[in-house]
């Protein structure tokens, strides 16, 4: 008996679609591979940024010429600065490195086996490697940039020039790469190119050369099925999209910035989206910088703009059962944010509600039959002491159970859905040391607060969803869980893989005919078996 797999379908795949935007790109005639450095970007936007801890977008791909099947694909901390294939080893060197924003540079010598995969890490300190050489089969020239700018002001202009040698580079070890060897030459102009154009147009050359065109999709940050089987997602460029069951795109908006979230109108005929506009990175504990939001409703059968909103801050859209709520996403402020009513005779300002911010307020409940926020019951400091709250009829939140059940704990908020008369909602806790082992969670709780079951990993949650049975969780670690709803328990774990090359969810929804439909970090749709053949139990 042939079992079906668990990824039954891939929607919007393309060549080189795990690598994200490119770096730069490498072809080596002899071993006929290619390497690739990009970025599948951050998890973070000014609408939720408790995904973010611990994440890396850098990636560094090595994919075989014939076909452009990916071979091996590797996570980096820092951007990829430079490439370079062994003449005779299996065995590509990769540079990696930025500037901290305040003192140093920092980065990793990857040496990866382009045979198994195997990544080590050969520096025994982290130094930005701005270029790998190889001069032979055992000599590796590198240029590093200096370790800080904290006496040198053209530090960002300048490198040191080092030859590593080592009898055989297929046996190095991690961290056996001294600093001793590194920095005896003086330090001399270094450039920083840009090299993403010239990568964006070999691959493009490439995938043409298979009869293949590439394109460059990131981050699909929302997913909605529907009845008829269609999928929509909103995603970097395109505001929203629909995609037929046949597997054939049915239409999409596109927008410079992309969406961020997708809501199902009361109409059952359109649906709203948000899309972000302006600058939004910011380091974890950091607000993002401000930016503005273009708030629009979407027919489903044809793609048309229906209406369009501008609110003058950026926001964030909430489910409201029968209705859409807008909550503003802008910190602390006087007077207090309200939350604003989307009803069909145009937006009616509701209640306050607080502050909002990127780490600590995201709750995003599917299948609510009502609205639910997260707020701070301190105006000046609404972080502290979050309470789960549910709108009334008119708006007004009603408070229902403290985020956080641990005496003393801080937790920051994230995705969530409602069964029956409870919630179930991923979050971390936080600490001043950054995640902690067993840090990120997921709860069931009645609306009294009850805990009815929690389940702890390591990483935080990208979304959740349920169909009342099974709570389905996607975390940063490329990790698809499955837990029971009424007890906790695992019922399945899967690391997400295309052709068995990991990626990363980074949105999720349990589908009306059964299935799991899943938006990556690296722009594809992904339909997955609800229960997987080879189901796992909690290890």
């Amino acid at each position: 008996m042939t079992r079906e797999p668990f990824v039954r379908r891939v929607l919007g795949d393309r060549p080189f679609a795990e690598i994200g935007e490119p770096a730069l790109a490498l072809v080596h005639e002899t071993s006929r591979l290619v390497a690739v450095g990009g970025d599948v970007g951050s998890v973070q936007w000014s609408g939720g940024a408790t995904a973010d801890s611990g994440w890396t977008g850098h990636r560094a791909g090595v994919y075989e010429r014939d076909g452009l099947r990916c071979r091996h694909l590797a996570r980096s901390r820092y951007p990829v600065r430079s490439l370079a294939f062994h003449p005779v080893l299996p065995l590509l060197a990769v540079g990696t490195g930025r500037y901290d924003g305040g003192y140093s540079f920092e980065g990793e010598l990857l040496l990866l086996d382009t045979d198994t995969g195997d990544v080590v890490s050969a520096l025994g300190d982290r130094r930005e490697v701005l270029g790998a050489t190889w001069l032979s089969g055992t000599a590796l020239r590198l240029v590093m940039a200096p370790e800080d700018d904290g006496e040198n002001p053209l530090a960002h202009e300048q490198g040191h020039v080092a030859v590593v040698e080592r009898a055989d580079w297929g046996a190095v070890g991690k961290g056996s790469i001294g600093s001793e060897e590194l920095d005896d030459a003086p330090a001399e102009p270094a450039a920083r190119t840009d090299r993403g154009a010239e990568a964006r147009g070999l691959l493009t050359d490439l995938a043409a050369a298979t009869g293949r065109t590439w394109s460059l999709r990131r981050r699909v940050w929302a997913v909605e099925a529907l009845e008829d089987g269609r999928a929509l997602a909103a995603l970097d460029g395109v505001r929203a999209e629909s995609w037929l069951p046949s597997g054939e795109r049915q239409w999409a908006v596109e927008d410079g910035a992309g969406g961020r979230q997708l809501l199902p109108a009361s109409d059952a005929t359109s649906l709203w989206t948000n899309v972000e506009r302006g600058p939004s990175r910011a380091g974890r504990g950091k607000r993002p910088s401000p930016g503005t939001a273009r708030i629009t409703r979407i027919a489903l059968d044809t793609g048309q703009v229906l209406e369009t909103l501008l609110p003058d801050e950026p926001a964030v859209l909430l489910a409201g059962g029968s209705r859409t709520v807008l909550r503003t996403v802008d910190g602390p402020r006087k007077p207090p944010a309200r939350l604003v009513m989307l009803d069909r005779a145009g937006p009616v300002a509701g209640p306050e509600v607080g502050g909002f911010d990127v780490f600590n307020h995201p709750f995003p409940v599917r299948r609510a039959s009502g609205t639910y926020a997260l707020v701070g019951t301190d105006p000046d400091e609404p972080h502290r002491d979050k309470w789960v709250v549910a709108a009334s009829a008119d708006g007004t939140p009603r408070r229902l159970f403290p985020h956080s059940w641990v005496p003393g704990e801080h937790h920051f908020g994230g995705p969530a859905a409602e069964i029956g008369r409870s919630l179930v909602y991923a979050g971390e806790v936080h600490h001043g040391h950054g995640p902690q082992p067993g840090g990120a969670y997921v709860v069931r709780r009645s609306l009294n607060g009850d805990v009815r079951w929690q389940y702890r990993t390591d990483s935080p949650a990208t979304a959740l969803d349920t169909d009342g049975e099974t709570v389905y969780v996607a975390y940063t670690s490329g990790t698809l869980v499955a837990l029971d709803a009424e007890e906790g328990s695992v019922r399945w774990r899967r690391e997400l893989e295309v052709d068995g090359v990991p990626t990363v969810a980074l949105s999720l929804v349990v589908a009306p005919q059964g299935h799991v439909l899943v938006g990556t970090v690296d722009g594809r749709l992904l339909e997955c078996a609800g229960s997987p053949a080879g189901r796992q139990g909690a290890a």
